[in-house]
């Protein structure tokens, strides 16, 4: 059974201020929760059910953090519409420096991306494009909101993420030998130029894209073209999907072009 209080708890740390007051953070959804006790996040304690500390009892690696509860448990204690089995109170990870060098061939750099979803998403794209660093603006969501660990499907636990303004993120690209690239309405055709071998991406807040300030400090505007010549078509695409675009052209470019020419 769950008390009054841990329900109350795990309610609570939908808020930011509540998971910085509690030092705690909620993960949930079974495959979720696994990756995270295999991960280099501290689960503080988890709640479950039977079938899912049955499953998973290989990987649990302190059996007195476990709480063994019912599914109505669950379902009182979740933040989600359609919980699992499972919920685990993560320990919010000790703020880190900057890298000293940027290694992979790509790095992203969200200039306020506000929606917890979209934050969510491209951490998962930077998981599947293999992206090790992804940058945040400090007005950006918050990667410990419970939709942003939500829709990231567990890749929170493999993409390291940085809070920073901009200025130190350009100093570390330039040092990493990488051009700044960003995604804007009106710029250079991404499927019409060859990239530079190694990139620093940034992608701007979902109404008012890339800032002024930004914007100054950015190598090369680059744009994804509108097929569409209706004039009542998008006036633009989601952040989210606009990142993997581009990322998939960035890394089409460096990894397949050569073997595509030599068909």
């Amino acid at each position: 059974m769950i008390s009054k209080n841990s329900i109350k708890l795990i309610k609570s740390l939908a808020n930011k201020k509540n998971r910085i007051k509690e030092n705690l953070f909620v993960v949930e959804g079974d495959k979720m929760v696994a990756e995270a006790l295999i991960s280099k996040f501290v689960v503080e304690k988890l709640y479950a059910t039977n079938s899912f500390i049955v499953k998973n009892k290989p990987i649990i690696k302190n059996e007195k953090l476990v709480n063994e509860v019912t599914r109505e448990d669950i379902v009182k204690s979740s933040l989600l519409k359609n919980p699992q089995n499972s919920i685990a109170l993560c320990k919010l990870p000790d703020k880190k420096e900057l890298p000293i060098k940027i290694d992979s061939d790509l790095g992203i750099y969200l200039d306020e991306v506000q929606d917890p979803g979209n934050l969510g998403t491209i951490i998962r794209i930077c998981d599947w494009f293999g992206i090790e660093h992804l940058f945040c603006s400090p007005k950006t969501a918050d990667m410990f909101n419970p939709k942003v660990i939500q829709s990231s499907m567990g890749s929170f636990c493999r993409v390291n993420v940085w809070y920073t303004a901009f200025e130190p993120v350009v100093e570390l690209a330039s040092k990493s030998e990488m051009k700044v690239l960003g995604a804007f309405l009106h710029g250079e055709n991404i499927y019409a130029q060859k990239y530079y071998s190694r990139i620093l991406l940034v992608m701007g807040n979902e109404g008012n894209g890339i800032s002024a300030d930004v914007e100054k400090m950015i190598d090369k505007r680059i744009k994804i073209p509108e097929f569409n010549k209706n004039p009542k078509s998008a006036e633009s695409l989601n952040v989210s999907v606009a990142t993997a675009i581009i990322c998939s052209e960035f890394k089409r470019q460096t990894n397949y072009s050569a073997l595509l020419e030599m068909k």
